[in-house]
């Protein structure tokens, strides 16, 4: 078991992965970010079904940055609640997984 998490999220577009991604690598949120191909999303929202057109972003981070990664994806965000949620990675490449540790902030007492 590791404190690494993969964090999902879904944009409007291509440019505004690259804008939230490019944001969260450079403010050390997060070690790396994945902007995948345009995707077709069905949804409730305000009472009915909507069909949309969005893009799936992938971002790998610690466990104790996702309140900050997710307070910074909703001030750059386009949507009004936009989805960001955090898997655990539960095994893989341990060297990756250092990797991730080692390139975000450090860690802090969040007391």
């Amino acid at each position: 078991m590791t404190d690494a998490v993969l964090l999902y999220m879904t944009v409007s577009s291509d440019d505004e992965g690259r804008r939230i991604g490019r944001a969260l690598v450079e403010e050390k949120l997060v070690a790396c970010v994945n902007v995948m191909a345009p995707m077709t999303s069905l949804f409730s929202w305000e009472g009915e079904v909507q069909e949309d057109g969005e893009v799936p972003v992938v971002a790998k981070t610690r466990r104790d940055l996702v309140g900050r990664v997710v307070e910074r994806v909703q001030a750059l965000h386009s949507y009004d609640v936009p989805c960001v949620v955090a898997l655990p990675i539960t095994a893989g490449n341990a060297a990756f997984i250092s990797w991730i540790g080692e390139t975000v902030l450090p860690e802090t007492n969040m007391t």
